[in-house]
């Protein structure tokens, strides 16, 4: 049941041209995007505009060897960017 309310929101026809790129600029926080080389359902172009519009510090990160869920594909590698990356900001 969970999986079909998540399923049906992204295939929704009024999610479609959903896109956060208008909120970017608000977002004054450190970031740090990072992302599988090989994401299926996200691109470079995404990660850069994330660098190139929030109004905060960004640090991209693209993983290779690394699809949708770096946490899965890439545990250590992601555990000491998150680490390295909050020590950085702290």
């Amino acid at each position: 049941k969970t999986f079909w309310g998540w399923n049906d929101i992204w295939l929704h026809p009024d999610f479609r041209a959903w896109n956060i790129e208008e909120y970017l600029p608000r977002v004054t926080c450190p970031v740090l995007a990072l992302q599988g080389e090989d994401d299926e359902y996200g691109t470079p172009a995404q990660v850069e505009a994330i660098r190139r519009q929030a109004a905060g510090e960004v640090e991209v990160l693209m993983l290779a060897d690394c699809r949708h869920s770096p946490h899965k594909d890439q545990p250590q590698a992601t555990l000491e960017s998150m680490a390295g990356f909050i020590e950085r900001i702290s």
